[in-house]
Parts: C-alpha cells; sequence; structure tokens
C-alpha cells in the first residue's frame, strides 16, 4: 500500500499540493500523514486514499481547492470510485452544522456545503468520514503547536463524539494526544 500512497502522491504534487497554503505549511505533507495514520491504523487501502485526497476539492477549513467539483470522474479515475466518494464527502460537509448531529439519537442528515442540501448518510459511509475526521485533526494537532494550543480539547470532545463511528485505533490515537497529562508530582515512598 505505502507505494501506491507515494504514487498518488506524485500526482497530487503535479496539481499543486505542495505549493498550497495549509495551516503546518503545505498541504501535500498533511495530506500524505494523514493518509499515513490511516494506514497505520488498519483501514483499508480505499479509505487511505481519500486520506491523501481529503483535500483536493477544498474543505469547510481550507478555502480554494486543488480540482473543480467538475473533475470528480478525474479524480475517481485515479484513486477509483470507492476513494473518491469519500473524499468527497469530506470535502463537502458542512462541519459547523453536521459535527454536532454526529453521536447524537436524532436520525443523522448530512450537511453537503457544495450542493447546499441535507440528506441521508449510509452507516459505512459516515465511519469513514469519521475516521478520516480524527486522522485529518490529529496530524493537524500533532504538527502545529499553534493549532494544537488551540484545538487539542476540541480533539478530545470529537473522538468521544464520534467514538462509536472509528476504530479503537483511531479513538485511542487522539485520546492518548489530545489529552493532556497531569503531574502528580514525584511518588511519595514509605
Amino acid at each position: 500500500m505505502h507505494d501506491t500512497l507515494t504514487e498518488h502522491y506524485r500526482r497530487l504534487l503535479a496539481l499543486g499540493a505542495d505549493e498550497f497554503p495549509h495551516v503546518a505549511g503545505s498541504l501535500a505533507p498533511h495530506l500524505l500523514r494523514t493518509a499515513s495514520l490511516l494506514q497505520q491504523w488498519g483501514n483499508r487501502p480505499a479509505l487511505c486514499l481519500a486520506g491523501l485526497y481529503h483535500a483536493v476539492y477544498g474543505t469547510d477549513g481550507i478555502r480554494g481547492s486543488l480540482v473543480a467539483l467538475g473533475h470528480r470522474g478525474a479524480i475517481a479515475g485515479i484513486i477509483g470510485s470507492e476513494a473518491e466518494s469519500v473524499a468527497y464527502l469530506y470535502g463537502a460537509c458542512d462541519r459547523d452544522a453536521f459535527h454536532p448531529r454526529i453521536g447524537t439519537d436524532a436520525p443523522l442528515q448530512f450537511v453537503d456545503r457544495f450542493t447546499l442540501s441535507e440528506y441521508p448518510i449510509q452507516d459505512t459511509a459516515l465511519r469513514d468520514f469519521c475516521e478520516l475526521t480524527l486522522a485529518n485533526e490529529l496530524d493537524l494537532v500533532q504538527s502545529s503547536d499553534a493549532f494544537s494550543i488551540k484545538h487539542r480539547g476540541e480533539l478530545a470532545r470529537l473522538a468521544g463524539q464520534m467514538r462509536e463511528f472509528v476504530s479503537a485505533n483511531a479513538h485511542d490515537a487522539c485520546l492518548s494526544i489530545a489529552t493532556p497529562r497531569r503531574n502528580l508530582g514525584p511518588v511519595n515512598r514509605l
């Protein structure tokens, strides 16, 4: 799988991902680290490729895009339809509207910022979306001190909220980074 990520990473560089500004430098390394986290957590190749391409259409947190939505077919031709669908869903998400709905008892309607519509999200798509979301956020916390200071607590909250939809590896990795360890001081030995 690593060779596949490397090959597809080169294609992202050709699209200008290394020149696209991002929280911790350029977008390209963030995309690769996100895909690598997904791979380390044991996810299937299609989800790892979606992680590599998760910002190709832009995201709610990134203005601009590497590729216009009209080129979804070309991206599907590169990474496959399954991975492209996950990448689209991630980029399309209206985070302020959708994230608070995850983990609640209400019927879950995805909020698509591209089409300005809401629609039901299937369980597999929700699981992929949540796993990718945690990989994205964890990489940002690990890669940027400023982002970590501001958003580490939110990562812990999000990991808790998404717990039933993500792998134990994703959940535990996020909590281990996001939950500050308390310094209990020296141990008293009697």
